[in-house]
């Protein structure tokens, strides 16, 4: 499976191609397929990043703990 850059920049490739307009229909829907295919592994693949991102918290006398860091998302989907 490809990394997240390289999904990225497929993503982006895609796109470019769609808002050009000059693909038929079929293409154009194969296109789309393919884009929301690599929008989730991109979205997938930063979601496992977030629950791998760690916070140190310093606790008492130079003892530290890791916690995970809690982050918002925007809801949009």
């Amino acid at each position: 499976m490809a990394n997240f850059e390289e999904q990225l920049m497929a993503l982006e490739s895609v796109v470019e191609k769609l808002e050009r307009g000059e693909l038929s229909l079929d293409e154009s829907v194969h296109l789309f397929e393919e884009g929301v295919k690599l929008s989730n592994a991109c979205k997938k693949e930063l979601e496992a990043a977030e629950g791998r991102i760690q916070v140190l918290v310093e606790q008492g006398r130079n003892a530290m703990r890791v916690v995970n860091l809690d982050v918002e998302t925007s809801g949009e989907e």
